[in-house]
Parts: C-alpha cells; structure tokens; sequence
C-alpha cells in the first residue's frame, strides 16, 4: 500500500492496470482504488505486458513523463516486462524492490539482476521516497515524509 500512496505524498500521475481481473492476478485491491478515484484504471484483456495494450501506452504517453516509477504483482512478470518495454522506448524506470512478489528468492535475484542489465533502477520504498524529495527542507519534506514513514 505504501507504494501506492507515493503518488499522493508527491502529486504524481497514476495509472492502474489489471491484466484480466478473473485471471490468477484478479482485481486491484479496493484500498489501492479508493485512494485514486480519478486515475485511469485500465482493464487489460489477457495482456500480460502492460505495454501491448494500446490504452495504457496512450495513458502513460499523455502524462508526458519520461521517468517512471512502478511495481507489480510479479516481480518477473508483471514488473520485469513492463520495465524492459518502458526501457526500450527510451523512459527512465525505476522498479520498487519491495512491492513485487514472486515464488522464491532465486526468481527475484534473477529478474532484478535482468532489469538492472538493461538500465532500470531497482530500487526500496524509501530510496523512492528520497529521490523525490531530494531534501529534507522541500514540500514535501521532512514535515511530511516523516509522519507519512511512520503509517
């Protein structure tokens, strides 16, 4: 949940996306939903990279960034495919170690060491955190950061 909440602690664009919510994924949590009322929520068909679904690319392309931070359900999958697509169009990633899962530690080590490869950060919650505020003094800053850390 955390990760979720950066883009609020930030004022960050936010996408959501589900590869088929009756597949073995299923829905996005409703505390993730809630918190983002107004953000696109694309519900994908069966694709598992984010990427080939043309309304996630076209939502991600209208936010007009270049640097993306991102998690998923699998850390192999889900975040590893996103990121080497985002990567090969030229976005800086940034990959949140902490909120993707997978079966073992193995599985973890070997897609993260195969994401670094290709340029995309892997990176903690709070390193996220750190790069965006890049100063304790900032808005937000240590008055907020803190607290929010605390949850």
């Amino acid at each position: 949940m955390a990760h979720a909440a950066i883009g609020k602690l930030f004022t960050l664009p936010v996408i959501m996306t589900t590869s088929a919510e009756t597949g073995p994924n299923g829905p996005l949590p409703k505390e993730i939903l809630r918190m983002y009322p107004d953000a696109p929520l694309i519900k994908r068909l069966g694709e598992v990279n984010a990427w080939d679904n043309s309304e996630f690319r076209a939502a991600v392309e209208a936010t007009g960034k270049k640097q993306i931070v991102m998690a998923g359900i699998v850390t192999d999958v889900c975040t590893t495919f996103l990121g080497l697509s985002l990567r090969s169009e030229g976005y800086s990633v940034w990959a949140n170690a902490e909120a993707s899962g997978t079966v073992n530690d193995k599985v973890a080590s070997d897609a993260n060491t195969r994401m670094a490869a290709a340029g995309i950060q892997i990176v903690s919650l709070f390193s996220i955190i750190c790069e965006l505020m890049r100063d304790w003094r900032s808005q937000p800053g240590a008055l907020e950061v803190l607290p929010w850390l605390d949850q």
